[in-house]
């Protein structure tokens, strides 16, 4: 799949078993019996208060490109039937699909999509749902944490040497979403628009080495020449102490900025800064990266650093590299249906989600309710309906918020919760999910 034509066909990013399933339906005539499978997580990955909705988006792009040409139909003829073939050889997805806006907050049990057409046609979109948003959410979550433990400074996704090439864009757009600055990614630059950064590599100032030894002051001036004075150099190569010196000696005073990539990075900050302030450099910025995450970020909140970049724990939800969503039939022609399988439980019939608000704009409680039934009475409180339509008939619905508005929306949502649930510490879920029969 190359992402610079776009989404590319989507039909086989499916598990084989979804066809099988299919095949057995269309045999016995129930495969076009109307249905809704939901989307939600049974559970918050341990530790965390909330979740963030991501990939929403992306999987609507997906569901468009969700065709099964010759190609696709060869593989699929390796071990079906030829009724199966013709009906995917005719697939378009023709039902609804309502859903939290992306970049809405979640909470276990919340019905993150809702889809609802004949068995058939909601079946074959498992995986390709559940990988989409179950990734993005997952780094979006994490992401949207260490925006939080950052308290306003800049942040810089730099994950991509450590994640799959084709989930490095991916990656780079949900931890936008949530609240990152830039990526240093230049494919989720061209595709999904997010802004680009990037400092320099060690090996940049090695290159500079020659018999007589390191020469860090002309790879630090080759780059300030090619980039201009308001460029990060890489300081740590050798000794901080004296890369800084030799930084400022080059560049002057307005040097952009300094990375510290390794080492205490507390202890680093304030020496740098305290050097800096008295070669005059007072407004250079410090920036630091080196296997970051989340609770090193908070521990770094009180030192001088100007801006995170951030790779590995990111890119893999910071132990936590799945949302763990699901998706399950709930209703079978207006009949609710459940799972009954022990931790793996599910609650039946078609669902909506309210939540509901303080006149502060603090959230208090999410409330899930039969879709059949009027929503639940306010009690003082300000209500917010959580669903939105996404796809009718088939075509996505016009008017989907964008990437900026996502933005937005996941931090009205941050500052909307009570301040428990931005701790990082174990706990509850920061608000309590309660379900309607």
């Amino acid at each position: 799949m190359d992402l610079r034509d776009g989404v590319g066909n989507t039909a086989l990013l499916t598990d084989q078993y979804e066809l099988t399933m299919l095949a057995a339906a269309l045999a016995d005539g129930s495969a076009h019996r109307h249905c809704t499978f939901e989307l939600f997580a049974r559970r918050l990955p341990h530790g965390r208060r909330y979740g963030v909705v991501a990939g929403t988006a992306r999987l609507l792009d997906a569901l468009e490109q969700f065709r099964f040409g010759e190609p696709e139909l060869a593989i699929v003829a390796g071990f079906s039937d030829a009724t199966t073939i013709e009906w995917l050889r005719d697939y378009r997805f023709t039902g609804d699909i309502d859903g939290y806006a992306e970049g809405d907050l979640y909470f276990p049990g919340s019905p993150i999509l809702s889809v609802r057409g004949s068995f058939a046609e909601c079946v074959v979109l498992e995986t390709l749902a559940l990988s989409i948003l179950n990734h993005d959410s997952a780094i979006a979550s994490a992401a949207a944490r260490m925006v939080s433990a950052a308290a306003g400074r800049r942040m810089i996704e730099m994950g991509s040497r450590r994640t799959h090439e084709l989930a490095a864009p991916s990656s780079s757009r949900a931890a936008y979403l949530a609240g990152f600055d830039a990526t240093s990614n230049l494919e989720a630059v061209r595709t999904f628009g997010v802004p680009g950064a990037g400092t320099s590599a060690h090996a940049f100032t090695l290159l500079h080495s020659a018999a007589d030894g390191a020469h860090e002051a002309a790879a630090f001036r080759s780059q300030v020449e090619a980039l201009g004075v308001g460029t990060t150099l890489l300081v740590d190569t050798f000794d901080i102490t004296a890369g800084v010196a030799t930084a400022i000696e080059v560049a002057g005073p307005r040097l952009g900025g300094v990375r510290i990539d390794s080492g205490d990075l507390g202890v680093l900050a304030r020496q740098v800064r305290d050097q800096l302030d008295g070669l005059g450099a007072t407004e250079t910025r410090i920036v630091v990266s080196g296997d970051l995450d989340e609770y090193a970020i908070a521990a770094l909140r009180a030192e001088p650093v100007d801006v995170y970049g951030v790779g590995t724990s990111l890119v893999t939800g910071s132990g936590a590299p799945t949302a763990g969503m699901v998706y399950k039939l709930v209703e079978v022609e207006g009949v609710p249906v459940a799972k009954r399988s022990s931790h793996k439980e599910s609650r039946g019939g078609t669902k909506k989600a309210v939540r509901l608000a303080r006149g502060t704009g603090t959230i208090v409680e999410e409330i899930v309710y039969p879709a059949a039934s009027d929503p639940p009475a306010a009690n003082g409180f300000e209500v917010r309906e959580l669903l939105v339509p996404l796809v009718r008939g088939g075509k996505v619905v016009d008017g989907q918020p964008t990437l900026a508005d996502s933005r937005k929306l996941v931090s009205r949502g941050l500052v909307s919760l009570p301040w428990e649930g931005l701790k990082l510490s174990d706990g509850d879920p920061a608000i309590p999910t309660t379900f309607v029969p």
